[in-house]
């Protein structure tokens, strides 16, 4: 029986350790790989193609929403399932239009994540109860007054919200380029049209605005142990064990 690959793309190594415990641990999924922040999630997808890639959303150098839209954009058979604290309409929305095709949030139960992760193998959607009623509203609602529902930065170029999300994250000019292949002058321009479209021309104005639409939290990405710990995720089982509620792949 061939095994569900799944790729983990999560920054916080006790998160992405318990996820490796609990999906290892059944017979028909296998975990190839796990990536600590966006860029590398996308690198990976490439190289592995694993059957489901489990995302967070907030993510430093590439954030899942933009992660999951390169991924998708690659045309690589590998199907997203986010997995985030985060159940805002605007982050539903954003990732569901991104190409994800499933969203859970990290409060869900172990077996929930499961079945999910088998479902969207599968070729169906899966989204716990409470995203999928906020989905249902908000198409609802946008079909009553009549327009669609879209996301606030999409008049940004994926390049420019690649930008924007380092600018946000404290990243200078040279860094950027670095990371992102380009030249200098090359992240100028970026940056130059980004603050022009959003009208917007200083480091803290672009740094709010990336945290009102999701690009970056406005924690800055500092989460203790205790708090990944304390998630109903990451609860001990009835042996005093910790328990997550949450070979070579296949070219593609």
């Amino acid at each position: 029986m061939k095994k569900i690959s799944v790729l983990l793309a999560e920054d916080h190594v006790v998160v992405r350790q318990g996820l490796r415990s609990l999906l290892s641990a059944e017979p028909d999924i296998e975990v190839v790989g796990e990536a600590g922040n966006g860029r590398q999630a996308v690198k990976m997808a490439q190289e592995l193609c694993p059957d489901v890639v489990v995302m967070d959303i907030a993510m430093p150098m590439l954030n899942g929403l933009e992660a999951t839209s390169q991924i998708v954009a690659e045309g690589i058979p590998t199907k997203v399932l986010i997995l985030s604290s985060y159940a805002d309409d605007e982050y539903v929305h954003q990732l569901t239009e991104a190409g994800a095709s499933g969203y859970l949030i990290k409060q869900t139960a172990a077996s929930e994540l499961i079945k999910a992760v088998r479902e969207i193998a599968k070729g169906n959607a899966y989204f716990s109860p409470s995203i999928l009623k906020r989905l249902l509203d908000l198409y609802r609602e946008s079909y009553v007054k009549g327009r669609l529902v879209g996301r606030g930065n999409e008049h940004l170029t994926s390049r420019e919200r690649e930008v924007l999300q380092m600018v946000a994250e404290g990243h200078v000019n040279k860094q950027i380029a670095a990371t992102l292949n380009l030249s200098i002058k090359t992240v100028e321009k970026h940056r130059q049209q980004l603050m022009d479209k959003l009208n917007i021309h200083d480091v803290a104005g672009l740094t709010r605005y990336a945290i009102a639409h999701g690009a970056v939290e406005s924690t800055g990405r500092i989460r203790g142990v205790e708090e990944d710990m304390n998630d109903p995720l990451f609860q001990p089982g009835a042996d005093g064990s910790a328990k997550a509620a949450l070979g070579e792949p296949a070219p593609c």
